[in-house]
């Protein structure tokens, strides 16, 4: 069984044009995300999947894997899903997907999100839950919320604060969502061929096509956060925790 990741990136983004490729102390952040997971000991590869040569020659030039995907696809995992296809990946095959927008995450965390599908080869995907330590993450919509069983299988995602406390927010109760995922690669191919459903459209969360379709998703915890870089401002504050 291979564990490989690929990292989705595409130069047009309405925020911020041309992120992967925005420097970070000095060096692109495609870079600093790929040679990341690069140390992380369960992948046994890891491919930069992009629609645009500019990001493409970047990564070559620094030494890094680069595949080309098609300009049409509407999210990472259907880029990621071609990308897997054309490296020969099979159906018992694991496949991780780490945003290109990340990269200070912690290499640890991928350790966290691949074991359940080691250890269980029923299960079909993972993602990864933080326990939100700062209250107004809880009201910003850009930081995904999510609530989970008892056995740690999600039961929904969203951006608004969840669960509602209506007795007043009790510490620690609350959990971010972090966009790193592991499919089962059979799963992977059977999910980007799935129906966009109501929730999915309402929300903007990929992931919750695979709940409306019936489908569970192991979400265990990890204790490290993973800052994202949405806008041109958080460059600095990205600089800052690195040198930290």
């Amino acid at each position: 069984m291979k564990i490989t990741a690929f990292i989705p990136a595409r130069y047009a983004s309405s925020r911020f044009p041309g992120k992967p490729l925005a420097l970070i102390s000095g060096k692109p952040m495609i870079q600093h995300t790929y040679e990341r997971a690069l140390s992380c000991p369960e992948l046994s590869a890891v491919y930069v999947a992009t629609d645009d040569e500019r990001i493409a020659d970047c990564v070559r030039q620094f030494g890094g894997k680069a595949l080309m995907t098609s300009p049409a696809h509407g999210s990472g995992t259907d880029r990621i899903a071609e990308a897997a296809l054309k490296v020969g990946l099979e159906g018992e095959d694991l496949v991780v997907n780490i945003q290109g927008d990340q990269p200070s995450f912690q290499p640890s965390v991928v350790t966290d999100l691949v074991r359940p599908l080691m250890e269980d080869r029923d299960l079909p995907m993972s993602t990864l839950k933080y326990r939100i330590v700062r209250p107004e993450e809880t009201q910003n919509p850009n930081h995904v919320k999510v609530v989970t069983d008892r056995d740690g299988f999600a039961i929904y995602f969203s951006r608004c604060p969840i669960p509602y406390c209506r007795d007043g927010v009790p510490d620690g109760v609350h959990f971010k969502h972090l966009g790193f995922y592991c499919f089962r690669m059979a799963f992977l191919i059977r999910f980007t061929s799935l129906d966009q459903g109501i929730l999915e459209s309402l929300e903007k969360l990929e992931q919750l096509r695979a709940l409306e379709h019936g489908y569970k998703i192991k979400v265990p915890e990890t204790l490290f956060d993973s800052v994202e870089v949405d806008i041109p401002e958080d460059v600095k504050a990205i600089e800052t925790l690195l040198r930290g």
